[in-house]
């Protein structure tokens, strides 16, 4: 029974890793697919281990692929949580919505429209490209102001230039600044502290030149 439990617990761990892992290959994310890829094998061969030097009844077999489906979910959700990536929304809309247009961009997502020839009217569409942590909240802007619009949505493999790499650039450019505001005070703070000490030791010698004065006839 034991065994049992153990094996249903590392197929639950295990099968994430192997789900992240393959999102991290397919996003070309190298660093995370090497971790993940460690992590995945190292509990493999511990699952594996039990599967092959245990009775290997019909029970343990099918905790096991019980195990192995119950992970796939755990490791989507854990997926959707993480939220690893971009997304590109394209929303077709049937009149220039002026108020979606500009809420969308006060709330920092870069957007480009295009107008098109429809069947029985012009169309407008608005390409938007965010965050996967910021779709929804993107998504509900929209049901908000256009909850008849078409959207269809794609994760774009690569980008440059445009909206989102001015942002990019001015996030790590403001990181890069909080970081030697950060180095400039501590240097502050450590200068402050040798001037302190200084001014101590200052004073030290004075008090001790002031008492072999009066020592002296």
């Amino acid at each position: 029974m034991k065994d049992i439990i153990l094996l249903l617990v590392l197929q639950l761990v295990y099968v994430p890793m192997l789900a992240l892992r393959t999102i991290s290959m397919v996003k070309k994310l190298t660093l995370l697919t090497a971790v993940f890829g460690f992590l995945e094998s190292i509990i493999y061969v511990f699952g594996l281990a039990i599967v092959l030097t245990g009775e290997q009844s019909l029970v343990q077999m099918l905790v096991y692929a019980l195990g192995f489906s119950l992970g796939l979910i755990v490791g989507i959700h854990i997926e959707n949580k993480i939220a690893i990536g971009y997304t590109s929304i394209l929303v077709n809309i049937k009149e220039m919505n002026h108020k979606l247009i500009s809420t969308v961009r006060e709330s920092g997502f870069g957007v480009t429209v295009f107008q098109g020839e429809g069947k029985d009217s012009p169309r407008y569409r608005l390409d938007i490209l965010t965050k996967r942590s910021r779709e929804n909240e993107l998504l509900q802007l929209i049901e908000e102001y256009e909850p008849n619009a078409f959207i269809l949505s794609y994760e774009p493999t690569r980008f440059k230039g445009g909206f989102m790499e001015i942002m990019m650039k001015k996030q790590n450019r403001k990181r890069l600044d909080r970081n030697d505001a950060e180095v400039l005070h501590e240097s502050d703070e450590e200068a402050s502290w040798l001037q302190k000490e200084k001014e101590k030791i200052v004073q030290e010698v004075r008090e001790l030149r002031n008492s072999d004065q009066s020592i002296l006839p």
